[in-house]
């Protein structure tokens, strides 16, 4: 029979005690231990074939080396690119991440919520707060480390990884306004959300900044952050006959959907509308014309929140923080001048200016 390699083999080959072989195995103690000795245990180790046995490292240390990660719609490439980053700092770290996807559904959220406190993780990363959000609420009375990732909440509790959205839409509307624009659309998120509210908000802000008021029937409220939502709602926008020349959306899906209903109608971009997008998502350089869109750093969204959480899990009483990260804007073929479609142009980025 096969025995299976065990820890005091590392050890007995590697010629150490079995706790420094375990302190060099593992990636949250390995700074404890000599460097020149941590080769050698992981040369040990490889010539092995040792595999350390996760069960039973749970059991020995009451923690199971898992981070529940919950995001609102897997079919966003947004969030695929925020999980890239989670998974790699969380793994350099010895940490697994488990994914659970709530649809933009509170009830399946809170249902992957309590399928991950069952399986014990660590710690949690929720991409899917509300403003106000009692998932949040669940997490702290059971004492559960959590960080928030691309949204926040009210009362800013909680830590979290979040972009300056303030800045990212001061850009693109200052960047339309450039181009000769004064009657900007707007199709905001949902209020319920942090993203929704506060790019709403910022979209005001700017246009005043700018010198231009703000038309209240040309800023409509998507139900979701969806390409549906935007064609939905773009298409009644213009079916009312709505004298704008260009839209910012608040976010590249439902930019996609603008591009949509403008396509059903016969209608072309830039000529007949400038269509700014946010996030910068895969693909969008490749919509025709490719989209104008605010870019936010989303692989570093999910690395920073990954450590915000591991430093958190490491030291209970870590205070609070918000981690914000600058925004830029990627100037591409869906914005030119009113009424004039823009000759095709190499992108260009417009990096948010220090206040």
């Amino acid at each position: 029979m096969i025995r299976h390699k065990r820890l005091a083999d590392v050890a007995r080959l590697a010629g150490v005690h079995a706790s420094t072989a375990s302190r060099a195995l593992n990636p949250e103690t390995r700074s404890m231990i000599r460097p020149g000795v941590v080769e050698t245990v992981l040369a040990a180790a490889a010539k092995l074939g040792y595999r350390p046995h996760a069960l039973a490292a749970s059991l020995r240390t009451r923690r199971s080396s898992t981070v529940g990660v919950l995001i609102p719609d897997l079919t966003n490439p947004l969030f695929a690119a925020i999980v890239r980053g989670i998974e790699d700092a969380l793994g350099a770290a010895g940490y697994t991440a488990i994914l659970g996807n709530s649809d933009n559904e509170p009830a399946r959220a809170r249902t992957m919520l309590q399928r991950m406190r069952e399986r014990r993780v660590d710690g949690m990363i929720l991409a899917t707060a509300q403003r106000e959000d009692a998932l949040i609420a669940e997490c702290r009375a059971d004492d559960v480390p959590l960080v928030l990732v691309n949204r926040t909440v009210d009362d800013h509790t909680v830590s979290a990884v979040v972009v300056d959205d303030a800045v990212g839409i001061a850009l693109a509307v200052e960047h339309l306004v450039g181009l000769g624009h004064r009657a900007i659309a707007h199709l905001a998120g949902p209020q319920d959300l942090s993203t929704g509210r506060l790019r709403q908000r910022s979209f005001a802000r700017a246009m005043a900044a700018a010198g231009l008021a703000v038309d209240p029937k040309l800023v409509l409220v998507c139900r979701a952050m969806t390409e549906e939502e935007g064609r939905r709602q773009f298409g009644a926008l213009l079916e009312r006959g709505r004298s704008a020349t260009a839209v910012l959306a608040g976010n590249d899906l439902i930019a996609m959907g603008c591009y949509d209903a403008l396509g059903a109608r016969g209608l072309s971009c830039p000529a007949a509308m400038s269509i700014v997008g946010y996030n910068d998502i895969r693909f969008v350089d490749r919509l025709s014309p490719p989209l104008t869109t605010v870019r936010i750093p989303q692989y570093d969204m999910g690395a920073e929140a990954a450590r915000l959480l591991l430093a958190r899990m490491r030291d209970a009483a870590a205070p609070v923080q918000t981690i914000t990260l600058r925004p830029e804007l990627v100037v591409r073929g869906s914005t030119a001048r009113p009424g004039r479609p823009k000759p095709p142009a190499r992108p260009r980025k417009i990096p948010a200016r220090d206040p």
